[in-house]
Formats: structure tokens, sequence, C-alpha cells
């Protein structure tokens, strides 16, 4: 045996016939998410990704889709929220509604009265669970309604 190559291409002279001239079927992606892509971003993923956005206070509810007549109204009120994102974990469907206090505080309270006693829900306070979370900052924040 010698060490040199094989000298056969790898195709041949007189090809039989014409290679199809898709190869790849995401070839026409953009190399860079667009803006609808990145506000569909998880927030800890973004956060990872790009850095801690500087965002001023915020309370953000957490909460899966649950069975029951306030499911629509807990969805309605989410919806009203600074940022809303709806995302798959685990194939359950989640919410997750950001609230700025300053601005929102009695949708936070509507929405917080439908959603606070279902399985699987959190309070998060700048996109982190912190103790007390429920019962000492949302009612702070309930002393902002007017």
């Amino acid at each position: 045996m010698s060490d040199q190559p094989s000298q056969t291409p790898a195709l041949p002279e007189d090809p039989t016939h014409r290679p199809l001239e898709r190869f790849w079927p995401y070839a026409e992606l953009a190399e860079a998410p667009d803006d609808d892509e990145l506000a569909d971003l998880h927030p800890e993923l973004r956060a990872v990704l790009f850095g801690e956005p500087d965002l001023p206070f915020s309370i953000s509810l957490v909460f899966p889709a649950f069975e029951g007549e306030r499911y629509a109204s807990a969805v309605e009120r989410a919806r009203r929220a600074d940022e809303y994102t709806e995302y798959r974990n685990g194939g359950v469907l989640m919410h997750r509604a950001r609230f700025f206090p300053a601005t929102r505080a009695a949708d936070l309270r509507d929405l917080y009265g439908f959603m606070h006693d279902v399985p699987g829900s959190e309070v998060l306070i700048d996109d982190r669970p912190l103790p007390y979370a429920r019962e000492l900052w949302l009612p702070l924040v309930w002393f902002l309604i007017r």
C-alpha cells in the first residue's frame, strides 16, 4: 500500500444525473436572529446571551396553562403587561407577564388574583425568584394603586 491519497475524484467525469440545487434545507436562514425572535427569547436566556439588560425594577408573574374559567381572564390580563411572552417548558405552555409597578400596578394585582393559587406559578422580582415575593413585595406594590 502506498501512503498517497487516492486520486479518484469525488464526482465522476461524466455524471449521469444532475445533483439537486437545494443542498441544505436551512440555507436561506439569516445569520442573526430578527427582532421578533429576540423579543420571544426567555429573559434568562437573553441575559446569558447579551448580558443583563438595563431595565427598571419589575415584577413578573409566570403561570402555566390551567383549567377553569379564570384562565381566559388571566391570559387577557397578562397580555396587558408591559412585556408578555408565551413559551413552552417541558411541553407545558407558560405565560410570563412583566410589569413595571409605577405603570401597571392594578393590572398586576388583577392578574395575581386569577393565578395566585395555580400550581407551578411564580412571582419573580427583576426576573429572579426571591424569598417572600408574594408575601412582601406584592403588598408593597399594592400601595401604588390609586
